[in-house]
């Protein structure tokens, strides 16, 4: 029965599920130091909110643990990258809390523009003093949307039903895809930040995006511009804003999120009466905490009971159908790295996969991580898996590289994989056979058609005749048993290769008997994994 700690709390909904699924709950809320690196071993997945801090010292040791769900959007709150090291997916929820997000923001951009809080705090004093609150209306002004992720189209969507302008900055969304959503975009911030009069931050919070509307960013705004951050505190630079609204440069600004949360009472952005202030509170609606708490309870039960992969961060995300049909991508895959660690000469510098037929269409970055998850298996002592396989790659100076071609050859699919070492290159492709046989197709220059499993003997040789019949005797003799054999050659006479699907392991005496024969060039033994047997990562 796998072992779910919730370190956070979660909606009764999400708990439920949980159990429904046979899940065993360790409930223990606010843990800290050794008890939680304690629980976080001890379990198979963990659910947190933003209040659990994962550092790269509560995973040094992850014992059991494979999965962290994030029960909601941001995961600056976990170390994704020592994650990864470990081969611990870290998953999020980036729909459960997108509406309430984006109703919010929309909340902050009107409080902003009629000066609500203020003016509902004056009356509250007993004043009636109409005149000083004079806002702005909505309707022509423009808003700039930094993140055209679920949320930010949302924002945009509800905005546009305002009358405003909408335009947008983000770098992966094609400026197509934008027009379709009623969205201007933009090539980049400097072309944006000097065209609007509402700005609204909606990425996540990382190395790349911290500071990322600082002082150079705020100048660009127009005088009297405001700005809203529903995002993740760190991504506007509090101190750079504060002084942009001393100085009256900004009108005002909304913030529901800070770099340190709570912030000290003594914070800058408080003390301005021109800021409005929530306590993060984009999520904090009952219908967002309960849908949020269902899909975290969800992709952890899909993960742990199926092996599906959703919404992750750290690799490429799977979903049920997409599993099953890219199993046998995925073990043949794995088996050509594996295949490829045993026979490289010399230290591995580069790795180059070419998908063609079906499988350029499937997605190839888990089918990558699988070929560099079998090619670092063999030589590494540390855990290795799909998660962590290109990054342990990468930081070995391993170069992985992905080339797709949809067009069919000689095979309706064909993964073939160039590992280039210093002393050499070489190539092995495999294809399926049917709905359920993986072959090796090539070695080198040479085709074949081998079966890729169990213990396989390897040899170059000259293609003349009697020297299958020299092999089996001598293994005859060793009581070796082969069970399947193939023999690639370019031309009869020629330099040509021989595989053998052999029942059990040869001795080394065997061997040297094989390595014996004139005609005989090399000889490898290669092991992989016996016929259907998926490794243990792939659930």
């Amino acid at each position: 029965m796998p072992r779910v700690l919730i370190s956070d709390k979660l909606e009764t909904a999400g708990l439920e599920l949980l159990r429904a699924a046979g899940m065993e709950l360790d409930e223990r809320h606010g843990l800290k130091g050794d008890a939680l690196r304690q629980a976080l071993r001890a379990a198979d997945g963990v659910i947190v909110r933003s209040g659990t801090q994962i550092t790269a010292a509560e995973l040094e040791d992850p014992g059991r643990l494979r999965v962290i769900v994030r029960a909601g959007t941001g995961v600056d709150n976990i170390d994704v990258a020592a994650a990864t090291r470990k081969g611990i997916v870290v998953m999020n929820t980036p729909g459960g809390n997108t509406v309430s997000t984006a109703e919010h923001t929309i909340t902050l951009l009107l409080a902003l523009a009629r000066l609500i809080p203020a003016a509902c705090s004056s009356l509250r004093q007993g004043k009636w003093e109409r005149n000083k609150f004079v806002g702005c209306q909505l309707a022509g002004k423009s808003i700039g949307i930094v993140g055209l992720g679920r949320i930010g189209r949302e924002v945009a969507r509800r905005a546009a039903g305002l009358d405003m302008k909408v335009l947008g900055y983000d770098p992966f969304l094609a400026p197509e895809r934008a027009a379709q959503l009623g969205i201007e975009a933009m090539p980049d911030l400097e072309t944006l930040l000097p065209r609007v009069d509402f700005l609204t931050v909606h990425t996540p919070l990382t190395e790349e995006t911290r500071d990322l509307i600082g002082a150079r960013q705020l100048a660009m705004l127009p005088r009297g511009a405001r700005v809203i951050n529903c995002a993740r505190g760190g991504i506007v630079n509090e101190a750079a804003l504060a002084e942009a609204l001393r100085s009256g440069h900004l009108a005002g600004a909304a913030v529901d999120v800070f770099a340190q949360e709570p912030p000290p009472p003594d914070h800058p952005l408080l003390q301005l009466p021109n800021v409005v202030a929530t306590p993060h509170l984009g999520a904090s609606t009952v219908e967002a905490q309960e849908s949020v708490a269902r899909e975290a309870a969800q992709l952890l039960i899909d993960f742990l009971t199926r092996g599906v992969v959703q919404f992750a961060v750290n690799m490429a995300a799977v979903d049920r159908t997409e599993l099953a049909e890219l199993r046998l991508y995925v073990d043949l895959a794995r088996r050509l790295g594996l295949l490829h660690a045993q026979m490289a000469q010399g230290t591995i510098r580069r790795a180059e996969l070419h998908y063609r037929g079906e499988i350029a269409r499937r997605s190839t970055r888990l089918v990558t991580a699988a070929f560099t998850a079998g090619l670092l298996e063999y030589r590494l002592a540390e855990n290795v898996n799909i998660v962590n396989a290109e990054l342990l790659a990468r930081e070995r100076g391993i170069e992985i590289i992905e080339r797709t071609s949809p067009r069919k050859g000689d095979f309706s699919t064909l993964l073939q994989a160039e590992v280039t070492t210093d002393k050499k290159t070489y190539t092995a492709a495999g294809t399926l056979f049917g709905h359920q046989f993986l072959r090796l197709v090539q070695l080198g220059p040479y085709h074949l058609d081998a079966y890729i499993d169990g213990i396989m003997l390897l040899f170059s040789h000259r293609d003349v005749p009697g020297l299958i019949g020299f092999i089996g005797t001598i293994f005859g003799k060793h009581g070796v048993n082969i069970a399947q054999m193939t023999v690639g050659r370019q031309q009869p006479g020629g330099e040509a290769i021989a595989v053998l699907n052999l029942d059990s392991p040869p001795p080394e005496e065997a061997l040297s008997e094989v390595r014996s024969h004139p005609q005989i060039s090399s000889v490898s033994v290669v092991k992989l994994p016996p016929a259907g047997v998926m490794p243990a990562w792939f659930g």
